[in-house]
């Protein structure tokens, strides 16, 4: 019988960022595939962490939260211990934690001048930092059997700069970047068994973005009109139609991949008029 490249049973899956709309989908399918899921959140999000848990438990998964923080060095290397002493290993990194806030984007009245530069920088420490601790934690257990497959979180506007959103934009930009780089730094001085990619998913309807999407009585903003105006698929994504992409980069199937951006955002980057 041919080898099942995409098999994932019994991998240990970690993911930061957990808790949010996308990260309880992803979870949830890879969990469903065998593999047993740990979910790295904010100890705010602990509740929803759980229930998460609980859901994935009551289908036959294995699955644990860890409340963390992707900024703090200890702190994930505490999270790292607690995974290896339950599970073994860690073979699958998910750095799905980061995000913006709304001061550090330049809104329709204002110009570069109002941009608020504590909030940029918090949005660039949070997406760009928030991904290299936690790669430079687990990445080690990988190192040390030669194989392990990191995944970022790229987005849309790592690859062209979108209106108002500039802090974010420059921050998945430098994730763009710093995959790039980290697959070749992996693989030449650990082997071809280390292997970083990302996934960049276009327009969805996250609770971070909700009130840039739609308007109080649920109906789509300007921006979002112009969105799905420039999206081939005419419509916003779902959460679960990233989950095959990310299945792919993170199993044998993508075993000679590593420094690509997988971009799944039906069709809004290759798109023009």
């Amino acid at each position: 019988m041919a080898q099942n490249l995409f098999d994932i049973n019994g991998k240990v899956t970690v993911m930061t960022g957990a808790c949010g709309v996308l990260g309880a989908t992803i979870v949830k399918y890879f969990a469903s595939q065998g593999s047993k899921v740990v979910l790295l959140d904010l100890e705010r999000a602990r509740e929803i962490g759980e229930k998460i848990v609980a859901e994935i438990k009551a289908e036959g998964g294995e699955a644990m939260f860890l409340p963390t923080n992707v900024l703090d060095e200890s702190v994930v290397e505490q999270n790292c211990k607690d995974i290896v002493a339950k599970y073994g290993t860690v073979d699958i990194l998910l750095n799905g934690a980061g995000g913006n806030m709304g001061p550090a984007n330049v809104a329709p009245d204002q110009t570069i001048f109002d941009m608020d530069l504590d909030a940029t920088r918090k949005v660039f420490e949070l997406n760009i930092i928030g991904a290299i601790i936690p790669t430079k934690v687990f990445a080690k257990v990988m190192v040390d059997k030669k194989k392990g497959s990191i995944v970022n979180f790229c987005s849309m506007s790592s690859f062209r700069p979108l209106t108002r959103v500039a802090g974010y934009g420059m921050a998945k930009s430098a994730l763009a970047s710093w995959t790039q780089w980290l697959a070749g730094e992996l693989a030449t001085k650990f082997g071809d068994g280390l292997r970083v990619n990302a996934i960049a998913p276009g327009f969805l309807l996250t609770n971070q973005n909700r009130t840039l999407l739609t308007n109080p009585d649920g109906s789509l903003t300007d921006r979002s009109h112009k969105i799905i105006g420039h999206t081939p698929f005419g419509r916003f994504l779902e959460p679960d139609e990233l989950v095959g992409a990310l299945h792919f980069l993170a199993s044998d199937a993508s075993k000679g991949v590593t420094g690509t951006v997988s971009v799944v955002d039906g069709g809004f980057n290759s798109f023009s008029i």
